[in-house]
């Protein structure tokens, strides 16, 4: 039973509380404990701002290590031992060896602020406005980024017009049988479709809250050639998708595309600590000293946790193999989801993945039986109906055969509440 001070003093906002009621005292890996000791295996992962792991021991060292010796805590955008190290880090350990140029530009700590500055960049880049985002999108909860976000009920929270952007559809949006990339040209090949020149295409190679979208390599590639041909920028929104989640540091490696705008945040930091970053090509990093900036722009905890991410996981094939290894288990465990519903399927790529259910209501009572018996997951998708598993990528292949023994008996108690409710 939770403390009834969240009722009476914090925001209705609250949300992920309203889901998993209890008070979580201690992580580690892919386990959380509550207060009254009880464990719980973590599908959920911050919204993959987990990926490592909870309190990964080598990040967990280093960052004591830099308190106990009084080093800087906030440093606005100033010159630190701690962000040289991360920025080396990332030009040799993952621009270097991908042969990619980008700036990193330091933004807010949030990702719905890389996604901000990447619009507006790309706006004072090409003296354009308008910015194209895609059906079931979702960016970010400020107004910008809200504007290019889909979801009606968040969008709802602005209490205002939206603007700037003009929507088009993502792949399979109609179904598999529609050529979205079709009518995409169409718009912009017509002169009649009242579509403005865009200053930017923002796209998600994997739409994580919109339900695990996963566009192909044939339709990004596609979708990059159009912004070039249209004078536009590519922004790669891989906030959620990337930092090894769909199996590859970011989710685009495999499709040979070059993004102009890379916003990332989440699992940037390596241990959940507020960071995010916008990568530039250098050609487009056109800012004046201070045209976009923020008080937290840089997180000096969070460059010493990520470098020692990027130094532990990324040096070499190890990890993103075992991502792979790994990706075939949580496979195997949702296609067994999937066979005890009719008409159920799987969504997503990588360690982005899940279960479409076919109902908002199944999936909702799947999650919460789950939390009872010692799981924490959740949905995503238009109406929720996509069980969704973004496990840490250290999870084990022990903690995820237990997760999906859960996730088993959860749904089957769901599908029998389901079936009773549909008699009475």
């Amino acid at each position: 039973m939770t403390a009834d001070i969240y009722t009476r003093r914090e925001s209705e906002a609250r949300s992920y509380c309203r889901s998993f009621p209890t008070s979580f005292v201690k992580a580690s890996g892919s386990i959380l404990t509550d207060a009254e000791g009880r464990e719980y295996i973590d599908f959920l992962a911050g919204c993959s701002s987990l990926n490592y792991g909870h309190n990964d021991p080598d990040m967990k060292a280093a960052l004591i290590e830099h308190i106990s010796n009084d080093g800087v805590t906030h440093g606005l955008d100033m010159h630190t031992a701690q962000k040289e190290a991360f920025l080396t880090a990332f030009e040799e350990i993952i621009l270097q060896p991908r042969g990619m140029d980008h700036k990193v530009m330091m933004v807010g700590p949030t990702g719905t602020n890389a996604v901000e500055a990447a619009m507006k960049l790309a706006r004072k880049v090409t003296g354009r406005t308008n910015i194209v985002a895609f059906t079931n999108g979702f960016h970010g909860m400020t107004l910008g980024a809200l504007a290019a976000t889909g979801n009606a009920g968040k969008r709802a929270g602005a209490g205002m017009p939206l603007a700037g952007v003009t929507r088009l559809p993502y792949e399979g949006a109609f179904g598999p049988e529609v050529d979205t990339l079709a009518q995409i040209e169409w718009m912009l090949e017509n002169p009649s479709s009242g579509l403005d020149a865009p200053a930017a295409f923002l796209v998600e190679p994997v739409q994580g809250e919109g339900g695990l979208n996963a566009a192909s390599k044939e339709w990004m590639q596609c979708i990059a050639r159009l912004a070039k041909k249209h004078g536009a920028l590519l922004i790669a929104d891989d906030i959620q998708a990337g930092l090894g989640r769909t199996g590859t540091f970011f989710s685009f490696e495999e499709f040979g595309i070059e993004p102009d705008l890379i916003p990332l945040a989440k699992s940037l930091s390596g241990m959940g600590l507020p960071f995010a970053a916008l990568l530039v090509k250098p050609e487009h990093d056109i800012w004046k000293p201070a045209e976009h900036n923020g008080t937290f722009r840089g997180n000096t905890h969070a460059f010493v946790t990520a470098r020692v991410a990027l130094e532990k996981f990324w040096k070499d094939n190890a990890f993103q193999d075992s991502i792979k290894a790994k990706t075939r288990i949580v496979e195997a465990g949702l296609t067994a989801i999937a066979d005890m519903i009719d008409g159920a399927r799987l969504k997503g790529r990588g360690l982005m993945r899940g279960v479409d259910v076919g109902s908002g209501d199944l999936a909702g009572r799947i999650c919460a039986e789950a939390f009872q018996r010692g799981l924490i997951i959740e949905t995503s998708g238009a109406h929720d109906e996509v069980v969704k598993v973004l496990a840490p990528l250290t999870t084990t292949e022990a903690e995820f055969a237990k997760g999906f023994e859960i996730l088993r008996d959860a749904t089957r108690a769901a599908l029998t509440e389901t079936t009773k409710i549909a008699a009475e």
